[in-house]
């Protein structure tokens, strides 16, 4: 972990929802720095603005008050045109539930970010190999979906991620679906992408063993950010 460089700051950012009269307010003018390289997990009870927090970091939201500034470059107020090419440059997501497409191949799943960007038949082979290669799915690239392990599943997802080498990944619960060694070979690939290929990985996680695998692991509860402590490894 780069500590001197900070990836991502949040200044103050806040989400307002209204639904009806009522305004739901899941971040309250939160202050975060991500640094580069690091492993972050993402605790708190159901509710506690996680995955807001996640999605905003993701620029798959946009934040309601308050600066997020990824890499020098402030996106708060970007259109959705440019959030979408934000997206496709920067992040990669893993979702507890894959998302893979059941009628896709390992490959074609892994393939799919690509196809957007414009880039050589050549280009996408060898990015989608290489990217298969480091979840360490090479050998499932013919089968479908419903022929893989929920850990197979979940590897073509982080694979799918990574096709694009973005800076930084973000994980939605990545483990809570799958058994415990399943989940312990994800929680060391994603530890794996930090230490090895520089990658800032942010997860969010209801599980304190997960969380352990992680640099830092910071405490949300109602939207505030209540506790930051570093994990002992």
């Amino acid at each position: 972990m780069n500590k001197q460089k900070v990836l991502i700051n949040c200044d103050a950012i806040s989400k307002i929802y209204k639904k009806g009269k009522q305004e739901i307010k899941p971040l309250q003018e939160l202050d975060l720095d991500i640094y580069q390289g690091e492993f972050l997990a993402l605790m708190g009870p159901s509710g506690s603005g996680k995955t807001t927090l996640l999605n905003l970091l993701a620029g798959i939201d946009t934040p309601s008050g308050g600066r997020l500034t990824f890499n020098g470059t402030e996106i708060t107020n970007f259109s959705r045109r440019k959030l979408t090419k934000f997206r496709a440059d920067n992040i990669g997501y893993i979702f507890q539930l894959y998302h893979l497409v059941p009628v896709l191949t390992a490959y074609e799943n892994v393939e799919l970010p690509l196809l957007i960007q414009p880039m050589s038949g050549k280009e996408r082979h060898k990015r989608v190999s290489k990217a298969m290669e480091l979840a360490n799915i090479s050998d499932r690239a013919g089968h479908y979906p419903n022929q893989l392990s929920g850990g197979q599943e979940q590897r073509v997802a982080i694979a799918r991620a990574l096709v694009s080498d973005p800076p930084l990944i973000v994980a939605d619960e990545p483990t809570g679906d799958l058994d415990q060694e399943s989940a312990r070979k994800i929680l060391e690939l994603l530890k794996y992408l930090c230490t090895e290929l520089d990658k800032t990985v942010v997860m969010v996680t209801h599980d304190p063993n997960a969380a352990a695998y992680a640099d830092r692991t910071l405490h949300l509860e109602k939207g505030v950010l209540k506790e930051e402590a570093d994990v002992a490894h």
